[in-house]
C-alpha cells in the first residue's frame, strides 16, 4: 500500500511537471506571437525594396536646356526638365492628343522623373543634343498596380488608375518599358510627399546623429556617477536619497523627459528644435538611470578581493577602482549602456515633444541641423492615407528592428571580448 510519503512525493513530481509544461507553453505561445509579427512586418514591406519604373527615349533638346550653348551649370539646373519627360511620353503614345489624357498620360510618371533626368544630364552635359534612353520612377499607384496592391476588378471609379491608364500601362509592360528594380532610393533619400521618392536616409542619419550626443553624454556621466555612487560615497541619508531618486527616474515615462527637454533646452537655453543635438540631450537624461543602475550592479559583482589585493601591493583607492574595479566590471557596464541606447534608438514620444516631428527632406549635415529619427519617421508614414506609405512604414519597422537587433548582438560580443581579455 502506498504510503503518505510517496503521495506528496508523486504530487510534488506532478506538480514540477505541470510547471515545466506551462513554462515550455508561455515560450511556445510567446515565440508564436513573435513570428506572426515578423511575418505581417515583413510580408507588408519586403515589397518597398523594389520600385517600378519607365523606359523613356528622350531628346536632351539644347534649344530648351541652353539655347545659348554657354554650359553654364546654374542655367542646366534651373531648365525645365520636366517638359522634356513630357515630349518623351508624347512620342512613346502618339495617339493620344486630348489634353485631359494628356495630363493623365503624364501622371503615370512620378514627379521625381525629371529630377532622375536633371541629374544625369547635369552628370554627362556631353549627352545635350542626343536621344537617350532613361529609366525614370513611375507614379506610386503604377508601383501599386505592379506590385498587386491595386485589383484590377475594382470599379473605375473606386480605383486610382483609370481604364486608359491601365492600356498604357500595359503598352509599356509588353514593350519591357516597365519593370521593377531595386529601390535604391529608400536607402539614400529623405522624406517626400510621394512614396515613390520617400527614403529613410534622412532619418537614419538623424538617428546616427542623436545616438551620437547621447551615447558621448550618457556614458561618462553615467559610468562616473556608478563609480562614485558604488565605490567612494559615503552611506548616508544623501546617497540613499540619490540611488532611490535614480531608481524612480529609470521608471518615469518616456514622455516626461521629453517636456523637461521642451522647457529647459528650448524654452530656456534657446537650442534650435528639431536637432539632434536636443534630441540627444533628452534621450542622455532618459539613459543615463539605466547606465548608472547597470553601472552599479556591475561593480558590484567584482570581488572585493580585487580590490583588497590592489591596495595591498600599494595602489591607492582611485588606482585600485581605475585599474582593477572597473575593467572587471566594464563587460556589464557594457551591455547595460548598449541596452539603454537601443531603448533611445526607439523611443518616439519625447523626440515628438521638442519637434522632430516635422517633414524634413534634406539630408542632416551636423547636429545643429533639423532632422527626424527613423521611428518618428515611422510615425509619420503610418499616418498617411496612400498605399505607397503602408509598406514603407513596414520596410523602415524591419530597418530599425535590423539595427536593434545589431546594437543587442554587439553587447554580446563585447561582454564575450572584455570577459576573455580581464
Amino acid at each position: 500500500m502506498e504510503s503518505s510519503m510517496d503521495k506528496r512525493l508523486k504530487k510534488r513530481y506532478a506538480a514540477d511537471r505541470r510547471f515545466r509544461i506551462y513554462g515550455l507553453s508561455a515560450v511556445a505561445i510567446s515565440l508564436l506571437f513573435l513570428s506572426l509579427l515578423f511575418i505581417s512586418i515583413i510580408g507588408k514591406g519586403y515589397t518597398a525594396f523594389q520600385q517600378t519604373s519607365v523606359l523613356l527615349d528622350v531628346y536632351i533638346d539644347p534649344e530648351m536646356l541652353d539655347p545659348e550653348g554657354t554650359g553654364d551649370r546654374a542655367l542646366l539646373s534651373s531648365a525645365d526638365f520636366g517638359a522634356l519627360i513630357k515630349q518623351a511620353m508624347r512620342k512613346a503614345f502618339p495617339e493620344v492628343t486630348a489634353r485631359r489624357d494628356k495630363r493623365a498620360l503624364y501622371r503615370l510618371l512620378s514627379s521625381g522623373a525629371e529630377f532622375e533626368l536633371r541629374n544625369q544630364v547635369l552628370a554627362h552635359p556631353e549627352q545635350i543634343g542626343t536621344e537617350r534612353s532613361i529609366w525614370v520612377p513611375a507614379d506610386g499607384s503604377v508601383d501599386m498596380l505592379m506590385k498587386g496592391a491595386i485589383s484590377r476588378d475594382t470599379a473605375e471609379s473606386d480605383r486610382p488608375l483609370k481604364d486608359k491608364q491601365l492600356v498604357w500601362i500595359d503598352a509599356l509592360s509588353s514593350q519591357n518599358r516597365l519593370k521593377k528594380k531595386f529601390n535604391t532610393t529608400f536607402f539614400t533619400a529623405g522624406d517626400s510627399r510621394d512614396p515613390e521618392l520617400a527614403g529613410i536616409w534622412g532619418a537614419l542619419v538623424g538617428s546616427i546623429l542623436t545616438l551620437f550626443v547621447t551615447l558621448l553624454l550618457s556614458f561618462p556621466i553615467g559610468v562616473a556617477a556608478a563609480l562614485y555612487l558604488e565605490q567612494f560615497a559615503p552611506r548616508n541619508r544623501w546617497t540613499d536619497l540619490i540611488e532611490v531618486n535614480i531608481n524612480n527616474l529609470a521608471a518615469v515615462p518616456s514622455i516626461v523627459f521629453g517636456l523637461l527637454g521642451l522647457a529647459v533646452f528650448i524654452n530656456f537655453f534657446g537650442f534650435p528644435r528639431s536637432a539632434p543635438l536636443v534630441g540627444g540631450l533628452v534621450l542622455s537624461l532618459m539613459t543615463l538611470p539605466t547606465i548608472i543602475i547597470a553601472g552599479r550592479a556591475a561593480l558590484k559583482s567584482v570581488s572585493p578581493s580585487i580590490y583588497e589585493a590592489a591596495l595591498g601591493v600599494g595602489a591607492s583607492p582611485m588606482q585600485a577602482v581605475m585599474h582593477h574595479v572597473l575593467p572587471m566590471a566594464m563587460p556589464g557596464i557594457m551591455t547595460g549602456t548598449i541596452i539603454g541606447m537601443a531603448r533611445a534608438l526607439g523611443e518616439t514620444a519625447p523626440l515628438l515633444m521638442i519637434g522632430m516631428v516635422a517633414f524634413i527632406v534634406d539630408i542632416p549635415g551636423s547636429i545643429l541641423d533639423s532632422s527626424t529619427v527613423l521611428p518618428v519617421q515611422i510615425f509619420l508614414w503610418a499616418d498617411s492615407p496612400e498605399r505607397g506609405f503602408m509598406e514603407r512604414t513596414s520596410a523602415a519597422i524591419m530597418v530599425l528592428l535590423l539595427f536593434l537587433i545589431i546594437m543587442n548582438a554587439s553587447a554580446v560580443i563585447l561582454r564575450k571580448h572584455f570577459e576573455r581579455h580581464r
